[in-house]
């Protein structure tokens, strides 16, 4: 692998670290974006349960504002009524989707970074391939003009810059698109049910404001 690295010249070292980032991006958005971690089964219908009659203590808050990005959404509400018990059922919307877009902002951590890699990636293969055709012509002879009065050792490395760069930047850009898409996919899953899941929580809230 370190040969073939060598072969393609400088410049595919801003293809590794682009390689780099989006496998650490990859890993980092698979660890995070979990079910138990954004939208736990069951946590819409335990925050209703533990809040029947009243609002639950401040543990309890703090709890459930810990336990997930979706916990924090339901907390947002508990806390916006503790504050305020006759908070109008508007008001009380509008710090659920306050909420959900400090949510939504968390769930899109870092999938720029991925998006860029996949965009630029072909790009930083192009350039390679650009430098190495400059290599190719750069090894013709001074008098002839020739191809064919080249220096080989000069003709073969401009060559394999080209063809390096120019595979390596696709095999870069093909999985970090990919996976920016699924992530993507997820992400907006994931927004759906916190959303249902809010809107859902804001009539049982609004149940429990003071007349």
């Amino acid at each position: 692998m370190f040969a073939i690295i060598q072969a393609a010249g400088w410049p595919i070292w801003p293809l590794v670290a682009c390689s780099v980032l989006a496998l650490a991006v990859v890993i980092e958005r698979f660890l995070s974006l979990t079910t138990n971690k954004v939208v736990p089964p069951r946590l819409t219908d335990e925050a209703i349960s533990m809040s029947r009659s009243a609002v639950p203590s401040a543990e309890a808050v703090q709890q459930l504002e810990q336990s997930s990005l979706l916990g924090l959404v339901l907390a947002r509400g508990f806390r916006a009524l503790t504050r305020n018990p006759r908070l109008s059922e508007q008001d009380l919307r509008a710090a659920l989707e306050g909420a959900g877009r400090e949510a939504a902002h968390e769930l899109d951590r870092y999938m720029a970074a991925l998006a860029t890699v996949a965009s630029a990636a072909p790009l930083l293969g192009l350039l390679g391939t650009v430098i190495g055709m400059i290599e190719i012509f750069s090894s013709q002879g001074s008098e002839t003009g020739a191809i064919a009065g080249a220096n080989p050792a000069q003709l073969a490395q401009g060559i394999s810059i080209a063809l390096y760069n120019t595979a390596f930047g696709l095999i870069v850009a093909i999985p970090s698109l990919v996976f920016w898409r699924y992530f993507r996919a997820r992400v907006d899953g994931y927004l759906l049910k916190m959303e249902l899941a809010s809107d859902r929580f804001a009539r049982h809230l609004n149940t429990l404001r003071s007349p």
